[in-house]
């Protein structure tokens, strides 16, 4: 059976427009998300201008974009996995609303359109409004929301990292290594300024230390020990936004797997190393596991489905549904959270 990994590099050296290079591009801006071009140069083997203007072409052809994201666990709060579902009429401006609130993200439509899915975080369990207010909302038939309890791969890793268009030497050669020492047990508070420069590295992670001075006021010293700060306590991570089916992913699925309570770290585990898995996370309620798989196409999803989660023991259930689409992606998650 070809491995995934291998199969995307082969699509990825006969992709138009795209070859080995922009792969390892794409790659080492997943290992860190302001690596200096030159370093990338320096692995890669090619010139810094090189490197330079392949990024600046698929970022200004919408096929990679570098964010910088936060993780709102970091801060003390909780998140949780959505599903809604509504009439089919009510299904696209449900979605829409859903997109432009800032307590939301990963907005999809499932299940022949019938199905919202979105992730949505809040202070406490108990202080999410949009919990609040869903079985509330006109045309919603259903509410079920999984607390996300821990989450085995996802944030800083994906799909693109799986690639394996860099070798591991080269990884550790790209891989930060210099972050300041920070006590990972306790939640971080974050001021005026943490706040306006996560903002705009939301936008561009790769935003220039220049810019982000000139923009907060801040001296850039400032700003490079604060983005420093900030990593080292896994509030801000870098997200590559790559079009999928230029990786040769042309669909994305949701699964929700019950497993047995002894299986569950073993199971989720697992998952991390298939390279069809680009998040998956433990979750309250029943089911338990959460997974989004990135496949080549349908009868790819069926082979992953058939060889590699019917392999795995303690897996008792398994419910799978293709996206149609996607309203809103990673990039949700911005400024302190909000009840509007």
């Amino acid at each position: 059976m070809v491995n995934q990994s291998d199969a995307l590099k082969d699509f990825l050296m006969h992709s138009v427009g795209f070859d080995r290079f922009d792969a390892q591009i794409m790659h080492a801006f997943h290992v860190d998300g302001r690596v200096p071009f030159s370093r990338v140069a320096q692995v890669i083997g090619v010139s810094d201008q090189t490197v330079a203007r392949r990024y600046s072409r698929l970022r200004s052809s919408d096929a990679l974009r570098v964010r910088g994201l936060v993780d709102r666990t970091r801060l003390g709060h909780v998140e949780w996995l959505v599903r809604i579902r509504c009439t089919p009429d009510s299904a696209q401006a449900i979605a829409q609303s859903l997109a432009r609130r800032s307590d939301t993200s990963w907005i999809s439509r499932t299940s022949g359109g019938t199905e919202l899915v979105c992730v949505t975080t809040a202070a406490t369990p108990g202080d999410s409004l949009l919990l609040r207010e869903l079985p509330k909302t006109a045309r919603v038939l259903d509410v079920t929301a999984h607390c996300l309890l821990h989450i085995y791969s996802g944030r800083a890793t994906g799909v693109v990292s799986k690639l394996s268009a860099l070798t591991p030497e080269q990884v550790a050669q790209l891989r930060l290594t210099d972050l300041p020492a920070t006590d990972l047990a306790q939640p971080t508070d974050l001021d005026d300024l943490d706040w306006q420069l996560l903002g705009l590295l939301r936008d561009d992670g790769r935003a220039p230390t220049a810019r982000l001075a000139a923009e907060t006021g801040a001296s850039r010293s400032t700003v490079q020990r604060r983005i420093a700060e900030l990593r080292a306590a896994g509030v801000l991570y870098f997200h590559v936004d790559a079009r999928w089916p230029m990786l040769g992913l042309g669909v994305r699925t949701l699964l929700w797997l019950s497993v047995k309570p002894a299986y569950l770290e073993r199971v989720g585990l697992a998952l991390t190393e298939h390279p069809e898995v680009a998040f998956v996370a433990a979750t309250s309620g029943s089911p338990n596991l959460h997974a989004s798989l990135a496949t080549r196409d349908i009868p790819a999803l069926y082979t992953y489905l058939s060889t590699r989660i019917s392999t795995l023991r303690g897996v008792q259930g398994v419910d799978s549904a293709p996206v149609l689409q996607t309203f809103k992606g990673a990039a949700g998650l911005h400024g302190p959270a909000t009840d509007t």
